[in-house]
C-alpha cells in the first residue's frame, strides 16, 4: 500500500539538459611534430699548409664574421719561398730579354749574306722555351703565395665560433683535422620527419592552396614557451626513410638576438643548432568545420561520440569521426550533419532513447565557442591532432 509520504512526490520528470546546434566554425588547422634546430651554414676550419700555430685571433664561443682572422700561422719559411721563387722568375726574364734580342738580330741578318735561316729558327725556339719557363716560374710564385696566404686563416661566413682543438705552439697540417667549427645564427633552418600518410594529408589540404605559402612554422622550446618567431616552409625532401617511414620537411626561421652580452662573447640568442623542438605546421587561413563544444565529445572503446536531441526529445549516441581540432572546439568530419541539437551539459544524466528536456546551453558555453572562433588565427589558439 503506498503511504501518503509516496503520494506526496511527484513523478520524476525527464531530465533538464543544455544544448547547442552544430554550425559552421573557422579553425586554424595545426599539425604538430618533433623536429631540430639546424644552422643554416656550417663551416669546418682546416689547415692548408704544415706550419707552427703562432697565434689564435678569436675568444671560443663567440660571435665571429665573414674575413675575421682566426689563425695567425707562422709565415716566415712561406716568404722565404716566395722570395726564391720571385727571383728565379727574374733571372728567367732576364736571360729571355737577351734572347728575344737574339731573334731580333739573327730576323735583320736574314736579308743580308750573314744571315741563315737556321740561325734565326734557332732563335726562336729558344726564346719561346724561355718564354714557357717564364710561364711556369711565375706559377710557382702564384703558387707561393697561395700558401703563404695559407697562413692566416680566415672566416669564411658570419656565425658563432666553437672552441678550438689545437693550442698555440702546436704544428698544424692538413690532416690534422678540424680547428674549430663555426655555425650560422641567423637565420636557422628547421627540419622535422612527417609520417608518409600525414604527409600526403598535408598534400591534399595545402598543395591547391599556395603550397609552402599556405603554411607557417611555430616552433614550441623545449622549456614549453612557443617562441615568438614565425617560420616558413621551404623544401620537402626527394627520398623517404625507410627504416621511418616518413619524409623530412625544413623550414627557416629567424633566430635575432635577444641582447648583447661581453660575458658570452656577443649576441644571445634563443635558437641554437641542433637543438630539439616541436614543430607547429599551421595553415594560415582558418578553414570552415562542423564545430561543437569539445566538452560535448564522450569516448570509450569504440571511438568519440556524442548525444543528440531527437524525435519526441529522446537523446541518441551518435558516432563522431573528430578531424582538427582546439582546446574548447571539436572539429566534426563525420557523424554529425549541420543544425544537429547536440547535448553539452547534463551529459552525466542522459541515456540513449531516454527522453531529455533541452534548452540552450549556458552563456559560458556560448562564449567559449565565439571566443575560440575569434582566436583561430593567433599564435597558440590551434592546437594538435585530437
Amino acid at each position: 500500500m503506498m503511504s501518503a509520504a509516496d503520494a506526496q512526490t511527484p513523478p520524476a520528470g525527464p531530465p533538464a539538459v543544455g544544448i547547442i546546434e552544430t554550425v559552421k566554425r573557422p579553425v586554424t588547422q595545426t599539425n604538430e611534430f618533433l623536429g631540430r634546430i639546424v644552422a643554416t651554414n656550417r663551416v669546418n676550419v682546416v689547415a692548408r699548409v704544415t706550419a707552427f700555430l703562432e697565434k689564435r685571433n678569436f675568444v671560443e664561443g663567440a660571435e665571429v664574421k665573414a674575413g675575421d682572422l682566426l689563425y695567425q700561422l707562422e709565415r716566415g719559411p712561406f716568404l722565404a719561398d716566395l722570395e726564391s721563387k720571385k727571383a728565379q722568375v727574374a733571372q728567367l726574364q732576364a736571360t729571355l730579354a737577351n734572347a728575344v734580342l737574339t731573334t731580333n738580330r739573327a730576323k735583320t741578318l736574314l736579308g743580308g749574306p750573314a744571315g741563315q735561316q737556321s740561325t734565326y729558327d734557332a732563335a726562336v725556339a729558344n726564346q719561346q722555351s724561355l718564354e714557357a719557363q717564364v710561364q711556369a716560374a711565375q706559377a710557382q710564385v702564384d703558387l707561393s703565395q697561395i700558401n703563404l696566404d695559407y697562413t692566416q686563416i680566415h672566416s669564411p661566413i658570419d656565425g658563432r665560433i666553437g672552441r678550438t682543438a689545437v693550442t698555440e705552439g702546436n704544428v698544424v697540417t692538413p690532416s690534422s683535422g678540424t680547428l674549430t667549427t663555426i655555425v650560422s645564427q641567423d637565420p636557422m633552418y628547421v627540419t622535422f620527419p612527417v609520417p608518409v600518410r600525414e604527409s600526403l594529408d598535408l598534400r591534399e589540404r595545402y598543395a591547391t592552396r599556395g603550397g609552402f605559402k599556405a603554411v607557417v612554422i611555430r616552433v614550441r622550446l623545449p622549456d614549453g614557451r612557443l617562441y615568438d618567431k614565425v617560420g616558413t616552409l621551404n623544401f620537402v625532401d626527394n627520398t623517404i626513410a625507410q627504416n621511418t617511414d616518413t619524409i623530412t620537411l625544413r623550414g627557416t626561421i629567424p633566430n635575432p638576438s635577444l641582447y648583447n652580452s661581453a660575458e658570452t662573447g656577443g649576441p644571445v640568442r634563443e635558437l641554437t643548432d641542433n637543438e630539439f623542438v616541436t614543430v607547429l605546421l599551421e595553415g594560415v587561413e582558418p578553414v570552415e568545420v562542423l564545430a561543437i563544444p569539445r566538452s560535448a565529445v564522450l569516448s570509450d572503446q569504440q571511438g568519440e561520440y556524442v548525444y543528440v536531441v531527437g524525435a519526441e526529445n529522446k537523446a541518441e549516441q551518435r558516432r563522431i569521426t573528430l578531424g582538427q581540432s582546439t582546446s574548447t572546439i571539436a572539429a566534426v568530419t563525420k557523424g554529425l550533419s549541420l543544425g544537429d541539437k547536440v547535448i553539452v551539459e547534463g551529459l552525466q544524466k542522459v541515456k540513449p532513447g531516454q527522453v531529455v528536456a533541452p534548452g540552450p546551453a549556458s552563456a559560458l558555453i556560448q562564449s567559449s565557442m565565439k571566443a575560440s572562433a575569434d582566436g583561430t588565427s593567433r599564435p597558440g589558439a590551434a592546437g594538435g591532432n585530437p
